[in-house]
C-alpha cells in the first residue's frame, strides 16, 4: 500500500516518526506547513495523514464525518476504536481521541479505489496555502500570524452518491473566511468527480487563530518563505 513509508505498525498499534510525517505531508500532500518540519518545536503529525491511515484500514463509506480533536506528536502508539457499526476513533494508549469518524451507507475496502481518493484529497487539501489563503485573507482583510503561522484541521465531511467509482479527482468548488475578532473558520468545498460526472461532494473545515489586519508586505514574505522552503525540500530530494 502507498502509506506503507509513512507509519509502522506494531501489534494492532501504528506510529510516525517526526521523518515520516514530514516527508508524507510534502511529498504527498504537498504540504510545507512548518508545524510539521521534523525539527519544529511545535511539530505535529498532518490531519492528513491520519485520515489516509484511518481510510485504509476501515474503508470508504458514502458518507463519513471526521472530526479532530487533538495534535498528535512522534512516537505515539495509536490504535483504531470502533465504537460501533458506524463509528471508529484514533485513540493513544490513554484513551485520548485524535480523530473520530462517524459514517453511513455501503462500505468500500478495494486498495486501489481509497488510493485514488486518498491521493487526491490530500493533495487538494494541501493546497491550502497559498493558494487558497491568501485570497480570502486578502479579501477578509484579516491574516494569520505570518511569524508563527497556525491553522488547525477541525472538520471535514465528504459524501459519495455511490462507490463503484474507480478514479474520482477531486474539483474545488469555493471556499469562505468567516472572521470574528482575532479567530476566524476557513471553510473549503470540492466534488468529487468521475469523468464529467459529479460523484460526490465534500467539505473542510479550519480554525485560524491569532488573527491579525491584513497586511501585505508580511503576507508576501510569508508566501515567499514558504516557496523557499518548499524549493530547498525539492532540492534536497533530488539529490
Amino acid at each position: 500500500m502507498f502509506l506503507t513509508p509513512y507509519f509502522s505498525t506494531q501489534d494492532n498499534q501504528f506510529q510516525f516518526t517526526r521523518e515520516q510525517a514530514s516527508h508524507f505531508a510534502k511529498k504527498v500532500a504537498g504540504d510545507y506547513n512548518p508545524i510539521h518540519d521534523e525539527d519544529n518545536k511545535r511539530f505535529c503529525v498532518p490531519g492528513d495523514l491520519l485520515f489516509a491511515v484511518l481510510l485504509q484500514k476501515e474503508g470508504i463509506s458514502q458518507k463519513m464525518r471526521f472530526d479532530f480533536s487533538g495534535m498528535v506528536n512522534d512516537g505515539i502508539a495509536l490504535s483504531i476504536e470502533n465504537k460501533c457499526e458506524k463509528e471508529s476513533s484514533v485513540v493513544d494508549a490513554n484513551g485520548k481521541e485524535y480523530l473520530h469518524m462517524s459514517r453511513e451507507g455501503e462500505t468500500s475496502h478495494n486498495a486501489a479505489f481509497i488510493e485514488h481518493v486518498v491521493t487526491n484529497y490530500v493533495q487538494f487539501s494541501g493546497m491550502n496555502f497559498p493558494h487558497i489563503m491568501v485570497p480570502l485573507m486578502e479579501e477578509q482583510q484579516m491574516m494569520i500570524n505570518c511569524q508563527r503561522p497556525l491553522v488547525i484541521y477541525e472538520s471535514m465531511e465528504v459524501e459519495f452518491d455511490r462507490l463503484d467509482l474507480t478514479h474520482p479527482e477531486v474539483d474545488f468548488t469555493g471556499a469562505t473566511f468567516e472572521v470574528e475578532g482575532k479567530r476566524g473558520v476557513v471553510t473549503l468545498n470540492f466534488a468529487f468527480k468521475e469523468g464529467d460526472e459529479i460523484v460526490g461532494k465534500g467539505v473542510k473545515r479550519m480554525v485560524a487563530s491569532g488573527l491579525k489586519p491584513y497586511d501585505q508586505e508580511s503576507v508576501d514574505d510569508l508566501v515567499n518563505r514558504f516557496n523557499a522552503r518548499k524549493d530547498l525540500f525539492l532540492a534536497k530530494v533530488a539529490a
